[in-house]
């Protein structure tokens, strides 16, 4: 880890102060625990261009797409933002299987490549100081999502 400065510290700050903002923050929580998709045809029918779902769905994505480009670029200490974040991981872990699909209907390879290499080093790093907490993290997460489609089926 380098050295945080108070400016890098200052960003993180910032940066957590969005995620906080209340229109955000309800982007964030649905999508953790309301976006479901196996493909883009399901995306496109759930989660149709205008609808609120929508809406939720691509802010999530672009902000954590943002923050990780700032940390991709070196303005904020990766080790330090990495000590501090998490949801980025999940958010990333939930729709790169959608992501090649996106890539090819945008004519851009590039797209969410910042979120794409920069979760793939949260990985990495998390897995080197925890042996093991990726598998059992989306195993809790995968536990989570039955449960809240269960939860939804008997309530319907």
């Amino acid at each position: 880890m380098g050295e945080v400065t108070h400016e890098q510290a200052n960003l993180l700050l910032r940066l957590y102060e969005l995620r906080r903002e209340p229109r955000l923050r309800e982007a964030r929580e649905w999508f953790v625990t309301k976006f479901r998709a196996n493909s883009l045809e399901e995306v496109m029918k759930n989660y149709p261009p205008g609808s609120e779902a929508n809406t939720n769905v691509r802010m999530t994505m672009s902000y954590w797409e943002m923050a990780a480009n700032i940390v991709n670029h070196g303005l904020i200490d990766e080790e330090f933002f990495f000590e501090n974040t998490g949801e980025q991981w999940a958010v990333w872990d939930q729709i790169k299987h959608l992501i090649p699909a996106w890539r090819a209907m945008f004519n851009n390879p590039q797209l969410f490549e910042n979120l794409e290499k920069h979760t793939k080093r949260f990985e990495d790093w998390r897995e080197k100081r925890a042996p093991g907490t990726n598998a059992t993290i989306r195993k809790l997460l995968e536990q989570m999502r039955q449960a809240q489609t269960q939860a939804k089926a008997a309530s319907d």
